[in-house]
């Protein structure tokens, strides 16, 4: 009997299980959701660099708010002084509070303060009597007789005045802890203004004063044509 040769049967496919199908959906479904994400994030940071989209800035970031009133006109006055010369000084101002036979680093309060100060030299011309002017027409001279030039209180420039260090003991750290002294930064520029101004009488700018005003007087009057123009000062 003979027999058929061997024929090679067909494979089959069985179709992939149910847990295969599922997995390769979820993650088909992952990749299609990050490339959308990645799109999102990509338009978005195109808008904004072409300043379409607004800045996202930090919610914990710290905020000023001014809710500072409207400046207030008090007074207003006509001046009638010539600033003649100004002096900018700077002075260390070491103040110290204590307490007798305490010792300091219980009771101590020291603050060193650099104070940058401009004094000015002005004459006031609204004080000139009714004589302070005598004009010679004839010989084109001029005598006036002038008050003696004033000088201003001292002005801090707040930026460039600063604390260089400040001491305290221990109680008086316990005792900033539940109150604070604002007075002690206003002595502390008190002092700093009454060094100055004193130091402004003793530097000659009252002299420098009368020398710049008699300037610019003799160069007015000499527009005008007057050739001598003699001015005297008050004694103060």
């Amino acid at each position: 009997m003979a027999t058929s040769p061997d024929v090679d049967e067909p494979t089959r496919e069985f179709p992939p299980a149910p847990e295969e199908r599922k997995s390769s959906g979820f993650a088909r479904l992952l990749i299609f959701v990050g490339f959308v994400f990645a799109l999102i994030v990509l338009a978005c940071l195109g808008l904004r660099a072409i300043n379409v989209l607004p800045t996202f800035d930090n919610p914990f970031e710290d905020r000023t708010t001014d809710r500072s009133q409207p400046v207030l006109l008090q007074s207003m006055r006509d001046l009638h002084r010539y600033v003649a010369a100004d002096g900018t000084f700077q002075v260390i101002v070491d103040l110290q509070q204590d307490k007798e036979n305490v010792p300091d680093f219980l009771v101590n309060r020291r603050t060193l303060f650099v104070g940058s100060g401009t004094v000015e030299a002005y004459v006031d011309f609204s004080a000139l009597a009714g004589d302070a002017l005598k004009i010679d027409e004839e010989k084109k001279s001029i005598e006036l007789m002038l008050p003696p030039p004033q000088q201003s209180t001292a002005a801090l420039d707040m930026a460039k005045s600063y604390v260089v260090a400040e001491e305290r003991g221990l109680f008086n750290r316990i005792g900033d802890a539940f109150r604070d002294d604002p007075n002690q930064q206003q002595r502390v520029y008190q002092l700093a203004q009454e060094r100055i101004t004193q130091a402004a009488r003793d530097s000659g700018l009252d002299q420098r004063a009368k020398e710049n005003t008699q300037r610019m007087l003799e160069s007015l009057f000499a527009r005008l044509g007057y050739s001598t123009v003699t001015v005297t000062f008050a004694n103060p």
